[in-house]
């Protein structure tokens, strides 16, 4: 069974987080193997945040069109509205000021920044990632 149809037939076990934060990685990336373990130490300070990990060559399949050419990857959502897509220096602290940014933010505050330039704009209506939220917000890992 593909994640996509887990997603599907796991609607029910949904987890009721607001935020999803994946750090799309590959296991020969010697900074993404570096950055795993503060990524996880930071997964334990927002436990209202789900926090996944994805090698994108083990889950090729299911990227879509998303091209990742640099490490570490991240994607940043809350709820529906992808608040951020792209490369981050490999340092918890960065990721860890800008969770607390959004996490700060209200609701419509979050929509109004994911929509507030054209790139972001294009991000809410990216197929893939929309679908790499979906799938992502199941406890699969």
């Amino acid at each position: 069974m593909s994640l996509h149809q887990q997603a599907v037939t796991s609607r029910d076990d949904q987890a009721s987080e607001e935020f999803l934060v994946i750090c799309l990685c590959a296991e020969w990336c010697g900074t993404c193997r570096d950055y795993k373990a503060g990524f996880n130490a930071l997964a334990a300070q927002f436990p209202g945040t789900r926090f996944r990990w994805l090698d994108i060559e083990e889950h090729a399949d299911e990227m879509g069109d998303l091209d990742i050419e640099n490490f570490p990857t991240l994607f940043v959502q809350r709820r529906q509205s992808v608040l951020f897509f792209g490369t981050m220096l490999p340092f918890q602290n960065y990721l860890r000021r800008m969770i607390e940014t959004f996490q700060e933010q209200t609701a419509e505050e979050s929509r109004d920044y994911a929509l507030s330039s054209p790139e972001r704009r294009g991000w809410q209506e990216n197929p893939d990632l929309a679908r790499l939220g979906t799938i992502h917000r199941v406890n699969l890992f």
